[in-house]
């Protein structure tokens, strides 16, 4: 037997380790964590994460006769861990539409866009980068994590998705800017946890945002290298308030400069609307383009549905 069938074999094993492990729902601290870290150091790619998740959660067995929701979750967090060095915990609100807004709710697009970040966060390191209709968070907190921004601007309209998205930032040891927030909003999770400026990636801050009211003063003041935005067109209205927004960051009136790139990934609920937006695009001469999503499947997500994600940029 070659080496390389002989690595590929022990690869095998090691999968089915993981997979028995799993359908038997043995704890997390028997199964071969420490030496799947070591293996994922030594390897340039998530392929043998996909591996596992295939022989795993993704495996039609797990839809016919699944483990409990709370060990898939357990199972899954593990496995994060071991990918980006971390767990990512997150506050979230079941209902769809909860307290008058969607944005307690972590949709599918951003999770599609993380996925796609951790396997390009060349894009993101040393930048400067405003998230628009940030939700829950999750998108952000993975970029903070894992691709080393200098700067990032998470922000929402809705003053309930703010404050749990404050409380998701600091459960996931990330700072904030104190300027920006009021720590009693948070002062439980500060209590919990030692937190110093050792850990702090980028300057993080957390702001109001109405797309329909965005002033020149707040362009000046937010102005980015990237802009960010998952799952933010759903809404004929909406559609032509974030238009305006972004027209209004990606032309600078006061210095006359473009910001570079915007990233925006939809989940495309209603063609009509997401059409639309893209003719909107056209009509003030913004251009856009299709680029490929991530290869990686490392959130768990309905795969058949159709995500997209732009790159979207002045044409002039």
């Amino acid at each position: 037997m070659s080496c390389v069938s002989a690595a590929w074999s022990q690869e095998q094993d090691f999968v089915r380790s993981f997979q028995r492990s799993f359908f038997t729902m043995r704890r997390m601290d028997c199964l071969p964590l420490a030496e799947l870290e070591e293996r994922l150091k030594n390897r340039k790619d998530s392929t043998l994460l996909q591996h596992i998740l295939q022989q795993t959660v993704l495996h039609p067995l797990c839809h016919k006769y699944p483990p409990s929701v709370k060990y898939r979750r357990l199972f899954l967090a593990e496995l994060i861990k071991k990918l980006s060095g971390e767990n990512i915990k997150l506050g979230e609100n079941v209902a769809i539409i909860s307290e008058g807004t969607t944005g307690l709710v972590t949709w599918e697009a951003a999770l599609f866009f993380a996925e796609w970040a951790m396997e390009n966060s060349e894009v993101f390191n040393c930048r400067s980068i405003l998230e628009l209709g940030s939700g829950t968070g999750l998108a952000g907190i993975i970029v903070c994590m894992t691709c080393a921004p200098k700067q990032y601007t998470f922000s929402d309209c809705h003053p309930s998705v703010l404050q749990q998205l404050r409380k998701n930032i600091l459960n996931n040891g990330l700072l904030l800017n104190l300027d920006t927030w009021n720590p009693k909003d948070c002062e439980a999770e500060l209590k919990n946890k030692n937190l110093s400026e050792e850990n702090q990636r980028p300057k993080i801050t957390v702001v109001g945002l109405e797309w329909s009211e965005v002033t020149q003063e707040q362009v000046a003041e937010l102005q980015s290298d990237i802009i960010i935005a998952t799952d933010v067109i759903y809404d004929p209205e909406v559609v032509l308030c974030l238009i305006s927004a972004l027209e209004k960051f990606l032309i600078s009136n006061e210095k006359k400069e473009r910001c570079s790139v915007v990233y925006l990934a939809s989940t495309i609920r209603n063609p009509e609307t997401y059409h639309r937006f893209k003719m909107e695009l056209d009509g003030v001469g913004i251009g856009h383009q299709v680029i490929t999503g991530p290869t990686s499947k490392v959130f768990p997500y309905n795969r058949a549905t159709k995500i997209e994600l732009l790159k979207i940029y002045n044409e002039t």
